[in-house]
């Protein structure tokens, strides 16, 4: 099955808005101090905000990723980082903790990684299909 570059543009777009959407909307607007309580070192303000920015940088490609594939294999490699901290985190650290202090902080605990391997999955098909284009050019 072949996806149309209309819909793969769409994918960035949606994971630059799922960034900056789930930061400005689970941080409060970076006013919600127990996100950054329990991952002071990744989930700081700063570190929300650089997630914000990394939506940005999706979203700025959307409509050119085939002219930037090693940009989408950075990609890829940043969410798969994410996906890996994410998973760590839940394996030391009790989700229910951070529901009884901030139900949207739990939230954000809760569904962050996910998105993460989601768009590593995706992030990566489309660097593997622009290679595989790219190989088909000079063959």
């Amino acid at each position: 099955m072949k996806i149309k570059n209309k819909t793969l543009t769409y994918g960035f777009i949606a994971a630059g808005l799922m960034n900056i959407g789930g930061v400005l909307t689970f941080s409060r607007f970076f006013t919600n101090s127990s996100i950054s309580e329990f991952d002071p070192v990744v989930m700081s303000n700063f570190g929300l905000l650089m997630i914000l920015v990394w939506g940005l940088a999706y979203i700025a490609i959307a409509k050119d990723f085939e002219k930037v594939r090693w940009l989408v294999a950075v990609f890829a490699i940043e969410k798969l980082i994410y996906g890996i901290v994410w998973a760590k985190w839940l394996l030391n650290n009790d989700l229910s903790e951070v529901y009884a202090q901030d139900a949207m902080a739990g939230i954000f605990y809760t569904i962050y990684g996910a998105n993460d391997w989601i768009f590593f999955l995706f992030f990566s098909y489309v660097f593997l299909r622009t290679m595989s284009k790219r190989n088909e050019f000079y063959n």
